[in-house]
């Protein structure tokens, strides 16, 4: 199943099932308003949505107005992001230059959940010095997962997957870093593409919990990047398993695999812009290429080797806000 967000005036929107080539929709329907909702009584509410998944594939439904998509999940109980794409960690390493930090368990840090942008809003920045930076990667929606849950019966957990880019402001990362507490600053509100995905909804591109595509990300027009995901050197349902180590999960709470980035970054490029200053300081010395600007865009859009876009497209022009 493919899922959408429809705006409706609602702060959840309205749930619709899209079909395989984007151009058509079902409302779910009012048992299942919205995604949030519907996402903490999955049980219940899947069959019914594959239903609708059917008959929308049959031929029924009404046009799909890309305009009026918003984030599949507009907001959610709680955002977690990993960072387990070791090529990154190392390259990050340099870019900012930290040491290399020692922990047996997987990265993670808790981020804002109250709002995810859409897929094709403005995304306002008070300061181009910040450091605005874009961070394409893939994310899972859980359901409610039981403290102690292991990463084997994590799998069974994983209802959607969504694409995600992970804003970030550089000029503040390191100084919240050094604080030893979670980011704040440095993160603001990340955005998704269009679709929420089954995991069957992927076939042979959901591997051992890693999302094996490539992730295509133009800046202004031009390739930026077009790592894999295959490369995550742990699996989502591993990650699920470690937020639950001391913790229930509640439905909802979406879970990020970080940047992706893979060992041949040379051929396939970067995901983020800070990761390419850091390879510029390896070859050269020094970092040339700029954080972005007001007026830039950023594309991203996750393909298969049949040239399907299971996700859909983030497109984003960054705009110049204004304190309120």
């Amino acid at each position: 199943m493919r899922l959408a967000t429809r705006d409706n005036g609602m702060p959840d929107g309205e749930l619709v099932l899209v079909s395989g080539d984007g151009s058509s929709c079902l409302p779910a329907g009012a048992q299942w308003p919205n995604l949030l909702g519907a996402i903490e009584r999955w049980g219940e509410a899947a069959p019914a949505l594959q239903d609708l998944s059917v008959r929308l594939a049959a031929g029924e439904g009404e046009p799909l107005a890309p305009a009026s998509l918003r984030a599949p999940l507009p907001r959610s109980w709680q955002w977690l992001d990993g960072s387990v794409f070791d090529t990154h960690a190392k390259l990050m390493q340099v870019a900012f230059g930290t040491e290399p930090i020692e922990n047996a368990r997987p990265l993670m840090y808790q981020g804002m959940s109250d709002r995810f942008l859409g897929p094709c809003e403005d995304v306002p920045f008070l300061r181009e010095e910040d450091g605005i930076d874009f961070e394409g990667e893939f994310g899972v929606i859980v359901d409610h997962v039981p403290m102690g849950t292991s990463a084997e019966e994590a799998m069974a957990h994983i209802k959607l997957i969504v694409q995600i880019n992970d804003w970030s402001l550089r000029a503040y990362a390191v100084p919240e870093m050094k604080t030893g507490f979670g980011f704040i600053l440095a993160k603001p509100a990340c955005s998704m593409a269009p679709f929420a995905v089954t995991p069957d909804e992927l076939g042979e591109n959901w591997q051992d919990g890693r999302v094996c595509l490539d992730l295509l990300i133009d800046w202004n027009g031009e390739r930026f990047g077009s790592a894999s995901g295959r490369e995550m050197d742990v699996g989502f349902h591993e990650l699920v398993a470690h937020a639950a180590t001391s913790r229930d999960l509640v439905a909802g709470t979406i879970i990020g695999s970080g940047t992706v980035a893979n060992e041949a970054y040379a051929e396939v490029g970067s995901s983020c812009i800070s990761e390419r200053r850091a390879i510029e300081i390896i070859a050269e010395g020094k970092p040339t290429t700029g954080f972005m600007r007001f007026g830039d865009r950023v594309q991203m859009d996750a393909v298969d080797i049949h040239d399907r876009h299971p996700f859909g497209a983030i497109d984003q022009q960054i705009t110049r806000g204004e304190c309120s």
